[in-house]
């Protein structure tokens, strides 16, 4: 069985519960029950029934399972890659293309937390201030797919993620005082991940070195790259000229910035006064 189990053209909106129902028309076309696929993956049935309801977004070694148990030549695989990749826009998929390949990321966010960190709280209120028209479905699929990058720092051998956050990032109230409350105790839970570094870039640290976010990817084999947006256009370059200018800002700041311990300290001060 190497086909696609369901109508193609038929595609939810929601992109798991597209997976969900894939995996829901597998079980039946085998004549199996969630408990042994369970099994054969290596997770508990409920996982399993979340997946299957479309509740929870699926990890690749799940997706991989299904194609063992399911014999369906990597056809799980693909379709997690897809759901992954739907909900952001076309020029964006270049860049979560790179991080998952990258070993370090280095991001200054000058405005709003990366993707990478934001809560599914954050993420709609990002959404629905840039996107007003869309519909809750739209707004859903693409929460969906942000959270999905996470998988990337959930790996084997997750990239090493140091992020500079100007605090202008922790004191704009995006989506309420509650939502930027639960936010900013998440980054501080992300921080005890040994492969996360956050550094808060204060106010009183004066202009900062780079007017503009950006982001340096440096992919296990190959050269270090940089990542810049403009309006509804992603630019991605490896001009050693280019790379280098932004490393040597991206330096400036990481100096200028408050170390690890100064900044998590700041970010549960802010997150308690957002509490409040």
């Amino acid at each position: 069985m190497t086909e696609p189990l369901t109508d193609p053209y038929s595609e939810p909106a929601n992109g798991l519960a597209w997976f969900g129902r894939e995996v829901e028309a597998a079980l039946t076309h085998k004549g199996a029950n969630q408990r042994q696929l369970a099994d054969a993956t290596g997770y508990k049935e409920p996982y399993v029934s979340k997946v299957k309801n479309g509740r929870a977004l699926p990890s690749a070694h799940f997706a991989e399972g299904c194609d063992r148990f399911f014999n369906t030549s990597g056809y799980f695989a693909r379709l997690l890659v897809r759901v992954s990749e739907r909900g952001h826009p076309g020029w964006f998929v270049p860049y979560v293309n790179l991080e998952k390949q990258a070993s370090r990321i280095e991001d200054y966010s000058d405005s709003l937390i990366m993707g990478l960190l934001q809560t599914p709280e954050y993420a709609e209120a990002t959404f629905r201030a840039s996107l007003p028209r869309e519909t809750d479905d739209q707004i859903k699929a693409r929460v969906e797919a942000r959270l999905a990058r996470r998988q990337v720092m959930e790996r084997e051998a997750p990239p090493l993620l140091w992020v500079i956050l100007h605090e202008a990032v922790l004191r704009t109230e995006v989506g309420g005082r509650a939502v930027m409350a639960d936010q900013l105790r998440h980054l501080a839970s992300a921080a005890g991940n040994p492969h996360i570094v956050l550094q808060v870039l204060r106010f009183n640290s004066g202009a900062p070195a780079s007017a503009l976010r950006f982001i340096l990817l440096t992919p296990e084999e190959g050269a270090t790259v940089l990542y810049s947006e403009s309006w509804g256009q992603a630019h991605v370059t490896d001009s050693a000229t280019a790379v280098e200018d932004a490393r040597a800002a991206y330096e400036r700041m990481r100096a200028a910035a408050r170390d690890p311990e100064e900044s998590l300290a700041l970010i549960r001060e802010i997150a308690e006064e957002y509490a409040r």
